[in-house]
């Protein structure tokens, strides 16, 4: 079913989008075709068609006249399409989390700030994600002290070493009930310290691609602060832009 914002062709997307990233179109075989997507999800053909348009932008599938719809051969590298916190969630689909630094309290000052809380306490955490065994991001994470308590105790983020599928993000949607309504990013080049070099197998002052990420809640209440360092040769990061009507 769509997630919280989620248009029709945009779910239709989001599914064949998993599809080809977990293999299912490999091998030359074609993706069902417009009529056959539109009854299986009970849409318009046009909707189907949005879709596949959004997944031909992204370069995942080519469209061959009076053939079909192909998925195009994967590249090296982890592509990463963000279009709505949703799409954000869905990082656990086809990468692997693994706990650095378990989920504990901790002052952090700066943390504190950017969650607006009222004292210098956070619960935080690190971790890195892998694709294919290749880790490709290292992120630093801060959550408010009533949050950081209730996952505390899931044991892939208290214990140092776990590895899972998951996401600290979907944890607070799936697990607490915390709907997230927005997320405030910025995205920056940033050299790599000693501990960036250590979790991603890079040498220090390699460059990175740092992105900041504020989630908030409906009430506009910081519930996560995250803060990723990114592999270039090993991540893309692609978002489209459309003109509003």
């Amino acid at each position: 079913m769509p997630g919280r914002g989620e248009t029709s062709y945009q779910l239709v997307a989001r599914e064949l989008r998993a599809a080809i990233r977990q293999g299912v179109y490999a091998d030359g075989r074609a993706l069902p075709t417009e009529a056959d997507l539109a009854a299986t999800h009970r849409v318009s053909r046009q909707t189907i068609r949005r879709a596949f348009q959004d997944l031909v932008a992204e370069g995942l599938v080519a469209r061959v006249p009076g053939r079909g719809t192909f998925a195009r051969p994967g590249p090296d590298g982890y592509i990463r399409h963000v279009g709505t916190v949703d799409d954000l969630m869905g990082l656990s689909e086809d990468t692997e989390m693994r706990v650095v630094e378990p989920l504990a309290r901790r002052i952090d000052v700066l943390g504190a700030g950017r969650l607006h809380l009222t004292s210098d306490a956070v619960f935080a955490l690190r971790l890195t994600r892998s694709h294919d065994g290749t880790p490709f991001c290292v992120t630093a994470i801060c959550l408010p002290p009533a949050i950081g308590r209730e996952l505390a105790t899931v044991d892939t983020l208290s214990t140092a070493g776990a590895t899972s599928t998951v996401t600290v993000i979907g944890l607070l949607d799936a697990r607490l009930g915390i709907e997230i309504a927005e997320a405030q990013q910025s995205i920056s080049v940033e050299l790599a310290n000693a501990t960036h070099a250590a979790d991603l197998g890079c040498a220090p002052g390699h460059p990175l691609l740092r992105i900041d990420r504020l989630y908030l809640d409906t009430e506009g209440n910081g519930v996560e602060l995250a803060i990723s360092h990114f592999l270039p040769e090993h991540y893309s990061y692609r978002i489209n832009l459309r003109r509003g009507a």
